[in-house]
């Protein structure tokens, strides 16, 4: 992961190396911290937004997303600007930070989401067989899922069942159980993804 400090020091270059743009930066921050001077914000947003694109880029590999942690970051940049102070360090290092901590938040939510998603990944092959009308198939399909619970762990077989047999809530069965609503998800995740592995060789 990059340094914050590392990727502004590495970026924020001129053709002339004599050249310090930081002094530059820095009144614009402020102009915008004090004032809202949407001139002063739109050369801070023509200098950085190249460098967080290309950021973001490198961490998501995807275009869209990261123009949205260009568009975040700047926005943050304009609302929290008075927060910003030249004695503890400069204007770069500030934005850079901003972008980081927002990338580190945009990385949770992918993660999340596919964690989430996994079960629609999983789940519709059983759907599918269970709208056949061939009972033989059916048959097979569900002696498959049975037999694929029997091989996970204690733990990650009661939270698959629960929720996908007895159709229980992830809510309901953390009451149940009494563990957190995490370890729940931790262990549905763990689960779904060794089913997974299973029915891709059963079927390959």
């Amino acid at each position: 992961m990059y340094q914050t400090s590392q990727l502004a020091d590495a970026n924020i270059k001129k053709p002339d190396p004599n050249l310090d743009i930081q002094p530059e930066l820095n009144q614009h921050l402020l102009a915008v911290a004090r004032d809202q001077d949407k001139a002063a914000f739109a050369k801070l947003f023509a200098f950085f937004a190249p460098k967080i694109k290309a950021f973001g880029l490198k961490q998501f590999r995807q275009e869209a997303l990261a123009m949205d942690l260009v568009q975040e970051t700047m926005s943050l940049v304009w609302r929290k600007a008075q927060l910003y102070s030249p004695d503890k360090g400069k204007a770069s290092t500030w934005i850079f930070t901003i972008m980081r901590n927002y990338s580190f938040d945009m990385l949770r939510k992918i993660k999340h989401n596919k964690e989430d998603n996994l079960s629609d990944d999983l789940w519709p092959l059983y759907e599918e067989a269970d709208a056949e009308p061939d009972h033989e198939d059916d048959h097979l399909m569900r002696a498959q899922l049975i037999q694929g619970l029997d091989t996970l762990p204690a733990k990650q077989k009661e939270v698959v069942e629960a929720i996908y047999l007895k159709e229980m809530t992830h809510q309901e069965l953390a009451e149940h159980l009494k563990v957190p609503l995490g370890t729940i998800k931790s262990r549905l995740r763990l689960g779904l993804e060794k089913l997974k592995e299973q029915m891709e060789l059963h079927n390959d």
